[in-house]
């Protein structure tokens, strides 16, 4: 299920701004970013929002999460079910 895309990437630090767009995201999710001929899963380990640790992001919220590769503003986010 798509939860959202990356608006930004911040390839210094390894951060991708996700907008939430549909559901939630939490801490412990594995999610799967696709785009730009990439496409790789990772477990969400930590997200921020204003630099605020969370553990859930809901809809319409804009959060930064690390990544562990580097992603490109209109990657798209989905969330892995087992």
């Amino acid at each position: 299920m798509q939860v959202g895309k990356v608006t930004h990437y911040f390839d210094k630090i390894g951060v991708a701004v996700v907008e939430v767009t549909e559901g939630s995201i939490s801490v412990g999710d594995t999610i799967k970013i696709e785009g730009h001929g990439n496409s790789f899963t990772q477990e969400v380990t930590s997200m921020q929002i204003e630099h605020e640790p969370i553990q859930t992001a809901r809809k319409g919220d804009t959060v930064g999460m690390k990544v562990e590769q580097p992603v490109k503003e209109g990657d798209l986010v989905y969330k892995v079910t087992e």
